[in-house]
């Protein structure tokens, strides 16, 4: 008998596409969470393409899907809204990113659902949420990024405002989704009713930007670029070394000042009126950057790191992802977990960085071909073989066929997994 997880007996239904809404849909599948990820007919979810690619297949794909069922659903047809609302009456979690007011049209929206299902909840992730000026517009994660104030502060000094290296406007609206949901079926414990969850990219990454709005609002005066230093403390910044950089942390005046006395042997730091405070250092940051760098021309990476670390000071390397992902910390921490795909062989996803002593998470399989369980799940609400409904079965076996005219690789459920189609196939009713 497998160990319980914290979320067992949770339904997910997940309408999501390429990376927020699906990153919140894995973080609750690796705790237990039943997903359904239901896709439209033919191509599927778009980032099913995108790379990097393993066996034609996509690891950008696999990586945000694990641990989930499949199922092909054109919601744009009776059939398919029939099927999907005796989804949503069995289900405890609808999550989707269609643009505001699409659900709606499909008959499938909250107010819709919340009539056949009160229990439901309805989580919907778009750039600018259901209701403002902009609900109505595309959003993407460098949209986000630019509207929500995070290029601004973003970049050295004297440079154009830069996106962050990865896709945080996403990654922050996945994680707020899934702590919304989390929320809300908490709260359906107290109230025994579910409720919509509204999640923007563009307020999730002006939420993240923390002390500089207070610092905008009582001063006026708009943040600035200057690299990898902080507007809040100092000395807090990278700083170069012999052979390469290093950061370092001091979160308070105990800390500078050991770093001043004991490490830099220069006392007359603490004393120096340009240093004097927080509030002084970080405005002065540059020269007091200057004496640190001074002080660590003669050390190494290694040996700077490990003369701060003897003082209790907070300091690392700026590791590369295959210093991290080759490092013993990553190892013990169990950051990555090594699954052999049926499609893909042995291959590495990202594990869940969220650590339970009791219902720990699991990345239990592999991600879904395209309609894999579509028989599974049609038959498990009574669509069979001979039925009235025999055309949502019939068609489910056409999923061999991709939409679409251009030459794309699609893992489909059925006997010719993982092989090549021309994408020029007529329209299908319902599943694909």
């Amino acid at each position: 008998m497998s160990n319980p997880k914290a979320l067992d007996g949770i339904t997910v239904l997940d309408l999501t596409k390429v990376l927020a809404g699906p990153y919140c849909g894995s973080i609750l599948a690796d705790f237990g969470a039943e997903i359904i990820k239901i896709e439209p007919p033919g191509r599927g979810d778009a980032s099913r393409s995108y790379g990097p690619h393993l066996n034609g297949g996509s690891l950008y794909y696999e990586n945000l899907n694990r641990g989930k069922r499949g199922l092909t659903l054109n919601l744009k047809t009776e059939e398919g809204k029939q099927v999907f609302r005796r989804l949503a009456k069995q289900a405890d979690v609808v999550i989707e990113n269609y643009r505001p007011g699409v659900m709606e049209r499909f008959g499938l929206g909250y107010e819709a659902l919340r009539q056949i299902n009160p229990r439901l909840i309805y989580g919907a992730i778009t750039g600018f949420g259901s209701t403002g000026p902009f609900s109505q517009r595309p959003g993407y994660d460098i949209i986000s990024q630019a509207m929500g104030g995070m290029m601004s502060v973003t970049g050295q000094e004297g440079d154009p405002p830069t996106r962050s290296g990865n896709a945080l406007g996403d990654i922050l609206g996945g994680m707020n989704l899934a702590i919304g949901v989390l929320v809300a079926l908490q709260a359906r414990n107290v109230t025994g009713e579910g409720q919509y969850v509204d999640v923007a990219l563009v307020d999730s990454v002006a939420a993240s930007l923390e002390q500089a709005w207070q610092r905008y609002f009582v001063s006026g005066e708009l943040p600035t670029r200057h690299g990898n230093s902080y507007d809040a403390i100092a000395p807090y910044d990278s700083y170069a070394a012999k052979d390469g950089f290093i950061v370092i942390g001091c979160g308070n005046q105990k800390l500078f000042e050991i770093l001043c006395r004991e490490l830099m042997k220069k006392p007359e730091l603490v004393e120096d009126e340009r240093f004097l405070s927080v509030s002084r250092r970080v405005k002065n940051n540059k020269a007091l950057k200057r004496y640190i760098e001074d002080w660590l021309k003669d050390y190494t990476v290694d040996e700077a790191i490990e003369l701060v670390l003897a003082h209790k000071i907070p300091a690392g390397p700026i590791w590369s992802l295959k210093e991290l992902a080759e490092s013993e910390h990553a190892r013990a921490r169990n950051m990555f977990t090594e699954i052999d795909h049926p499609r893909f062989g042995p291959i590495k996803l990202n594990s869940s960085p969220i650590k339970l002593s009791r219902t720990p998470a699991e990345i239990r399989a592999g991600s879904p071909a395209l309609g894999e369980n579509n028989e599974e799940i049609l038959g498990g609400l009574g669509y069979t073989e001979g039925s009235r409904a025999s055309r949502i079965w019939e068609d489910c076996r056409g999923n061999q066929i991709a939409e679409g005219t251009d030459e794309i690789m699609v893992y489909i459920a059925g006997p010719l997994i993982a092989d090549k189609y021309t994408t020029e196939a007529p329209n299908r009713n319902l599943l694909v």
